[in-house]
C-alpha cells in the first residue's frame, strides 16, 4: 500500500449521495457499477448509468446522487487518503443491509471540520444545485469545450 490511490466500493439508497464540496488535495472520480446516479460536476449534470465513468478534477466543485432505487460504485481518489475521510465519519452498520438515514444520519455539524483534515471544503448541502450557486469558483471548468 503507497498511498497513490484510494479505492472504495460504495452501495447507496435513491437520494443518497454527498454534500456540494471541492477537493483541493486530490483528484477523484466514480465508476458506476449498478443502477442509475446523477453527477454535478462544475455546473454541468451528468448522468450516469451502470458503466459510467465520471472524472472530478481537484479544485472543482461537484456532488452526486443515487438516481435509482440503489446504485454500487467505486469511488477512487489520487493521491490516496480519501479512505481515512470515510473513516473519521463513518461507524459500523448494525446489519449487512444499508442503513436508513435515521440509523446513520449525515452528521452535518461535524462535517465541515472533518472534511477540512482531508483539504475538502463543503460548500453547500446535499442535491443537485440547479446552475452555478452564487460565489462557487469553477476554476474555468463551467465553459463548454
Amino acid at each position: 500500500m503507497n498511498g497513490a490511490a484510494s479505492v472504495i466500493e460504495h452501495l447507496g439508497r435513491r437520494g443518497s449521495g454527498s454534500p456540494l464540496h471541492v477537493h483541493h488535495h486530490d483528484d477523484e472520480w466514480w465508476y458506476v457499477l449498478d443502477g442509475e446516479m446523477t453527477f454535478w460536476v462544475a455546473g454541468k449534470v451528468i448522468p450516469a448509468a451502470a458503466g459510467s465513468f465520471v472524472y472530478g478534477p481537484r479544485h472543482v466543485p461537484h456532488t452526486f446522487l443515487v438516481a435509482s432505487d440503489e446504485a454500487r460504485f467505486l469511488h477512487v481518489t489520487e493521491p490516496g487518503g480519501f479512505d481515512g475521510f470515510t473513516r473519521s465519519l463513518g461507524r459500523p452498520a448494525p446489519s449487512l443491509e444499508i442503513p436508513s438515514d435515521e440509523i446513520a444520519p449525515l452528521d452535518l455539524e461535524r462535517l465541515p471540520a472533518i472534511a477540512a483534515e482531508y483539504g475538502i471544503e463543503v460548500l453547500g448541502p446535499p442535491g443537485i444545485p440547479t446552475g452555478i450557486p452564487t460565489g462557487i469558483p469553477t476554476f474555468g471548468h463551467d465553459k463548454e469545450t
